[in-house]
């Protein structure tokens, strides 16, 4: 019997959004359609496939509208983890129906599940000590110092724009659910799970869990899943076909492959990958491959297919 090939993939939240004209549930539902289209492909080709995926925009709009109705009509403000929780269902929902329509259409009969997913932080994490993952819609600095005051919610100015809440975004050190994401991975099911990097929760001291306040980095979650279902593929599905070293220079290099080492180095240097964008995936993959990963590929969504056949695309191997 031939064994079966696991893939971890990440996708991003903002993919799900072309621009801000494009913005409405319809228009994320058709993009998401897209790259469902070519998850599809993977499948097709013999892969077994978890799909996590990023959330920022859409936690941002429930966020929005939760700050609106509360203003407008006094409604009690939404908590941070529910705001994650709405966004995994929502963004679930739109990945999970896309893909089982187009595996029918394909003839394919495996099944597609969205698991709403809490990720185990650490309460005593140094980024709960300096909040800095901006959220939510900007304020006066009258009504942000007011939040401060009655909802003990940390507030900065940023760049000129107004006043804006900011939030942990700490390490994820366990996936909760990860036994109902194996047994379903095992069962043949496509998995769609840690959206948004996982809802955040701590251990309050007596074994419950309680969601906190705080967002996690999607890539770090999805490389977490990657390393504990030992995935023979980690892939990252983001904005461009492959990762370039020196980007926007006249030395600018795009890599078709890199190694361990060199994703180290070229981390280590500081000056190749933006802090807010590429940096994070190379230190998702390099966690990855430092816990006995096979492989990870870095591509845009309608590269999948030719980056797996090694015709376009970053590959970075141990």
């Amino acid at each position: 019997m031939e064994k079966r090939k696991i893939a971890v993939i990440a996708i991003g939240g903002n993919s799900l959004i072309k621009n801000e004209s494009k913005s409405s549930a319809t228009d994320q539902y058709e993009a998401a359609k897209e790259s469902t289209f070519h998850i599809a492909d993977m499948i097709e080709s013999g892969w077994d496939v978890a799909i996590g995926h990023g959330n920022g925009p859409q936690v941002g709009f429930i966020l929005r509208q939760s700050e609106v109705t509360h203003k407008v009509e006094g409604q009690p403000e939404v908590p941070l983890d529910v705001c994650g929780a709405q966004s995994q269902g929502f963004i679930g929902y739109m990945l999970q129906q896309n893909l089982q329509n187009e595996l029918f259409k394909r003839g394919i009969k495996k099944n597609v599940a969205t698991v709403i997913t809490q990720v185990l932080v650490d309460k005593n994490d140094p980024a709960f000590q300096k909040p800095s993952k901006p959220i939510g819609g900007f304020m006066s600095e009258v009504e942000a110092k007011q939040k401060e005051k009655d909802l003990s919610w940390n507030v900065v100015e940023d760049a000129g724009r107004g006043w804006r809440r900011v939030v942990a975004s700490p390490l994820p050190q366990e996936v909760v659910e990860l036994d109902t994401v194996k047994a379903l991975i095992q069962a043949g099911v496509i998995v769609v799970t840690v959206g948004g990097g996982g809802i955040p929760v701590v251990d309050d001291g007596s074994g419950n869990y309680v969601g906190i306040a705080s967002v996690i980095d999607k890539d770090f979650a999805s490389s977490l899943l990657a390393r504990e279902i030992k995935a023979d593929l980690f892939l990252i599905s983001t904005a461009v076909e492959k990762v370039a070293i020196n980007f926007g220079k006249p030395n600018q290099q795009w890599l078709d492959h890199m190694t361990l080492a060199d994703a180290k180095r070229y981390l280590a240097e500081g000056t190749h990958f933006a802090k807010g964008s590429m940096a994070p995936k190379m230190q998702a993959i390099i966690w990855y491959l430092e816990a006995g990963g096979k492989e990870a590929l870095i591509t845009n969504p309608e590269n999948i297919g030719r980056a797996l056949r090694g015709e376009t695309g970053t590959r970075i191997t141990p």
